[in-house]
C-alpha cells in the first residue's frame, strides 16, 4: 500500500472533481471492497485518499425526468428501504436482499459496486436489465461537466470500467418501468445472499398475454464483465411461453454465456445452471 500523503473530504460535486483532475486519487466511499482490496495487495492506495461522503449530490434517491435517480452514496440499505424502489424498482430490491451481509449492505454504496466491476456484482445485473445509465462528473476544462453512458457499455473487464481516473460516478439513472412491466432476478450461490455469485440472471420486459415485449436479459458471472445477452433477448422478445419454445431460449442462453473455471464453478457447470435457471424463471413468466 502506497504512503498516504493527504486525506481530504469535500463538500461539493466541484471540489471532487477538483481533485480528481490533479490525479492521483483514491476514491473512498463506503470502503466495503476498497478495504479489503487494499490490504491483500490487490489494489494500491494512491497518494490523495479522497473521502466522498459530504457531497450532498452523490446522496439521494428520487424521480427527475421520467427516471429515478440514485446517487452513487445510496446503501444498499436505504436501497432497499425506499419506498421508490420498492414500487417501481422490485427486481433491485431482489438483487440488493441477496447483497452480502446486514453490516456490508449498511456500508457498501451503489457507486462503490459499480465501479468494483465485478463480473458478479450483485446490483449490475438487475440495473444493466432496467437499462441503467451511470452519471459521470469531472471538470476536463476547469468547469464542472457530466456525461452519461448506459451501463451496460460501462464494463471493460474485470474490475475495468469506461470511467476515466479523472471522473466520478455521481449517480444511476433508471427510466421508470412502463406499464405491466415484468422483471425478475435469481442468484445462485453456495450461500445466495452472503457468497458471490456463481451465476446470476435479470429477465425484464413488458408482459402482455403470456409473452414479454422489449426484452432485457442479463447475466452475472459468466463473462469478463456483467453481460446483456442480445441473442437471447431476439429469441425471447414476443414468443409464447410454452414447453417447447421456454427449452428453445434456454438453449440460446446456455450458448451465449462464455464463463471459466475458477474456484466456484466450472465453466461447464455455469452453462447448465444458466440453461436451467433461464427454463424456471421462464416458466414462472409464462404463470404470472
Amino acid at each position: 500500500m502506497t504512503d498516504i500523503e493527504q486525506y481530504v473530504a469535500p463538500s461539493t460535486l466541484e471540489q471532487a472533481a477538483e481533485y480528481l483532475r490533479s490525479g492521483e486519487v483514491t476514491i473512498l466511499a463506503g470502503g466495503t471492497d476498497l478495504m479489503p482490496q487494499s490490504q491483500g495487495g490487490r489494489l494500491q492506495i494512491r497518494r490523495t485518499l479522497m473521502n466522498i461522503h459530504r457531497i450532498p449530490e452523490l446522496k439521494g434517491i428520487a424521480i427527475e425526468d421520467g427516471a429515478i435517480r440514485i446517487g452513487a452514496l445510496a446503501t444498499i440499505t436505504e436501497i432497499m428501504q425506499s419506498e421508490l424502489v420498492q414500487k417501481h424498482l422490485p427486481i433491485l430490491v431482489e438483487a440488493c436482499d441477496h447483497f452480502a451481509s446486514d453490516q456490508i449492505r449498511n456500508a457498501a454504496t451503489l457507486g462503490g459496486n459499480i465501479c468494483n466491476a465485478s463480473p458478479a456484482g450483485d446490483t449490475l445485473v438487475p440495473l444493466i436489465a432496467l437499462d441503467a445509465e451511470v452519471e459521470l462528473a469531472s471538470k476536463p476544462n476547469g468547469s464542472l461537466a457530466r456525461r452519461r453512458l448506459p451501463l451496460a457499455e460501462f464494463f471493460t473487464g474485470p474490475g475495468k470500467t469506461r470511467r476515466g481516473a479523472a471522473e466520478l460516478l455521481a449517480g444511476v439513472r433508471i427510466p421508470l418501468p412502463k406499464a405491466n412491466h415484468y422483471s425478475r432476478f435469481f442468484k445462485f450461490g453456495t450461500r445466495p445472499a452472503l457468497d458471490i455469485s456463481t451465476i446470476s440472471i435479470a429477465i425484464a420486459g413488458i408482459l402482455n398475454n403470456g409473452a414479454l415485449s422489449n426484452v432485457r436479459v442479463a447475466f452475472g458471472a459468466v463473462a469478463p464483465v456483467p453481460m446483456r445477452a442480445p441473442r437471447t433477448e431476439q429469441a425471447l422478445e414476443g414468443k409464447r411461453l410454452d414447453a417447447a419454445s421456454i427449452e428453445a431460449i434456454a438453449g440460446v442462453a446456455r450458448d451465449e454465456v462464455t464463463p471459466i473455471d475458477d474456484i466456484r464453478a466450472t465453466a461447464w457447470y455455469r452453462k447448465e445452471l444458466i440453461h436451467n435457471i433461464t427454463k424456471r424463471m421462464l416458466a414462472h413468466v409464462a404463470q404470472a
